[in-house]
């Protein structure tokens, strides 16, 4: 007779960092394990404005669930989140928001812009709204789509889990990131 409940057969397990491993013990460097635990407690931060919210919703309902990935706590103060997810149209208005918002987050920190309006202004080529957020602050990963189905959310945060798990702990301090910053007014 066969089970009632059938088992998820396709999960991915995360690869443990390269190092040397023994019966109860394992090794690594201290820069390998903390890009994993940093990829894998992003702490997001929704800043949606318009209908690429709603897929981000769905992305974060029972259907998709992005816990699953290491986003459990979803953070509406930027002082305990470290990953912005800018959903939506950027009026030139919200521009300097949006900028502020960015600064009160914690460093590390990682943005990624969801959607054709978030990436670009989208359909949207009109003096009021802000072609791109990446006109304000630095973006890490843009998930292209208007609005973009969960699964392509969810191919954004995977690909900026994998970023944020070989970053250097030192590419904050380098001289092209304070270049970047520097170019966006920030210091």
């Amino acid at each position: 007779m066969s089970r009632p409940v059938q088992y998820n057969t396709s999960v991915k397990l995360v690869e443990i960092p390269e190092g040397y491993s023994g019966e109860g013990f394992m090794s690594t460097s201290f820069d390998k394990a903390i890009g994993l635990a940093r990829a894998n407690s992003l702490w997001p931060l929704p800043f949606a404005t318009s209908c690429c919210g709603i897929e981000f919703m769905a992305t974060m309902g029972s259907n998709y669930d992005l816990s699953r990935f290491g986003s459990e706590r979803m953070g509406f103060t930027p002082r305990q989140c470290d990953m912005l997810l800018v959903a939506g149209t950027i009026s030139k208005k919200m521009g300097p928001v949006l900028r502020q918002v960015y600064l009160q987050m914690a460093e590390p920190r990682w943005v990624v812009a969801i959607g054709a309006c978030a990436s670009s202004g989208g359909i949207f080529d009109s003096y009021s709204v802000l072609q791109g957020i990446d006109q304000v602050i630095p973006v890490d990963v843009y998930v292209p789509g208007c609005p973009p189905r969960p699964e392509g959310i969810i191919d954004g945060i995977l690909k900026l889990q994998e970023l944020v798990k070989y970053e250097s702990l030192r590419r904050r301090n380098s001289e092209p990131y304070k270049a970047l910053m520097t170019q966006y007014g920030i210091q």
